[in-house]
């Protein structure tokens, strides 16, 4: 499974744009990472792009991504990404064993509070958003609530990184890179 496999599989299935721009906020935070660890770019950035791929056809906890596996199957997905792909939620109880399963889980959460804070900035452009004010608005629980804070932090202990130092300002250079793929 290449970049462009995945993307088609993404573009069958997600005809929400804004969710089409989380899931490349999230394969471009996923290449920073794997080019940090020295792993698969290509493979990362699958693993970043089908993470979400069946949240329209199945949007309810326990549902996404659990029935979106046999999909992944019937298109030749291999069982280690379809395996990284339900890890990156905690209630499949699937553990996350590799470093690519970390980085995924690590990734999702961050980039949807990095993209609110970009759109509430008067320019809406991420070129913008500084790391201090992504810290500003995470420690606000009504700001984009829906992200799960302890899920970020989770997610960046597993990963073995310093929330403040060092993840949260790589996932922005790697969406400050997309912008315009990310409408940013």
């Amino acid at each position: 499974m290449n970049r462009n496999d995945a993307l088609k599989i993404v573009r069958e299935y997600v005809k929400n744009e804004n969710l089409v721009k989380h899931m490349l906020a999230v394969e471009a935070a996923m290449a920073a990472y794997a080019k940090k660890f020295d792993e698969d770019e290509e493979r990362w950035r699958v693993a970043g792009l089908l993470h979400d791929f069946d949240w329209e056809i199945h949007p309810t906890v326990p549902d996404h991504p659990v029935k979106g596996a046999p999909i992944l199957r019937q298109h030749g997905v291999d069982e280690d990404m379809i395996n990284t792909v339900l890890s990156h939620a905690n209630f499949t109880n699937v553990p996350r064993e590799k470093l690519i399963d970390k980085a995924l889980f690590a990734c999702d959460e961050i980039t949807g509070l990095i993209t609110t804070v970009a759109l509430v900035r008067p320019s809406k452009k991420i070129a913008d958003v500084a790391v201090k004010s992504i810290k500003k608005k995470f420690k606000e629980k009504s700001f984009a609530a829906g992200v799960n804070r302890e899920e970020v932090k989770q997610g960046a202990q597993e990963l073995g990184v310093d929330l403040w130092e060092e993840h949260i300002p790589m996932v922005l250079s790697a969406m400050q890179a997309v912008a315009d793929d990310l409408g940013l």
